[in-house]
């Protein structure tokens, strides 16, 4: 693929308006509103806890003992477990086996992010890029000015778990070769993004992690979302369906960019790694291609 972005194919022009409501299907409103309605009390929700964590399988009368409920109000919250779905009833002998639905552990997440709007439509990528930036291909002239403002980026402790710049050397095997890109103002390099494959298997080859740096000077003035708008759309067109990153939970401008370019929240790793003797969480965020 030709490095090159044509910058007015990635321009929206478009009048201002309100964005137009979603309207969720009513069969669908119907089936997460029973769902719902179902988790509406609390015994119930400790009743799905205790069985979602007994893999094998929980009878009633240890469910009795756990909460400390009678029998019948124990068969009664298990029935209306299973009348929704959320759990399989087996008789076994004069027991009963209560097992959870594998099926809601990604049925309701899912519910309430179609209710939440985070399934729906999201943006292609930030449309509101300053004048003056221009985004390029990175060029082997670069590659001092990308150090420094990694290093930049090391600086703020919430950027990387890095705490040395790489060397150019490991950098350039890591990145991919045609997502690269540097911002340029006024002749002067001041960020860059690039994305690294996450694996050597052929079934995630058009799955990538990216990295977005902005130098110190220029942060908050539109770098990173004219960065970012090139990434996004270049890995489109180069058929990559799948972005990932992650980010610092205290580095809520980066998650800011990243939501206004599609990206979309999947979790928080909890203590993933440590930085100077110091445990950190990040949230772990990915972006699917409308167009692969």
């Amino acid at each position: 693929m030709d490095a090159t972005i044509d910058r007015d194919r990635y321009t929206v022009r478009m009048p201002i308006a309100l964005p137009q409501a979603q309207v969720l299907p009513t069969a669908d409103a119907a089936t997460y509103a029973d769902w719902f309605a179902c988790l509406a009390e609390p015994v119930r929700v400790r009743l799905l806890h205790a069985v979602s964590t007994s893999p094998r399988g929980i009878t009633v009368g240890a469910l009795t003992e756990i909460l400390g409920t009678s029998q019948s109000t124990t068969s009664h919250h298990v029935r209306k477990l299973a009348d929704v779905g959320f759990v399989h009833l087996e008789k076994v002998g004069t027991a009963t086996v209560v097992t959870v639905n594998e099926a809601c552990c990604t049925g309701l997440p899912h519910a309430a992010d179609a209710v939440m709007g985070l399934l729906g439509p999201r943006p292609c990528c930030p449309d509101d890029v300053p004048a003056d930036i221009t985004v390029r291909a990175l060029e082997p002239a670069d590659w001092t000015a990308v150090r420094r403002i990694y290093g930049e980026g090391i600086a703020t402790g919430i950027a990387t778990f890095d705490t040395a710049v790489p060397a150019r050397k490991a950098l350039d095997a890591t990145w991919l070769p045609g997502h690269r890109w540097v911002a340029d103002r006024d002749g002067q390099v001041v960020g860059w993004a690039a994305a690294s494959p996450v694996s050597n298997r052929d079934c995630y080859s058009g799955v990538a992690e990216t990295s977005v740096y902005i130098a110190e000077a220029h942060r908050g003035r539109g770098v990173g979302k004219a960065l970012l708008r090139t990434q996004v759309m270049a890995a489109d067109d180069a058929g990559l369906w799948t972005l990932q990153t992650s980010i610092f939970t205290d580095n809520r401008a980066s998650l800011a960019l990243h939501h206004s370019a599609g990206y979309r929240t999947i979790g928080v790793r909890e203590r993933i790694a440590q930085r100077d003797g110091t445990w950190h969480d990040t949230v772990f965020l990915e972006r699917r291609s409308p167009v692969n």
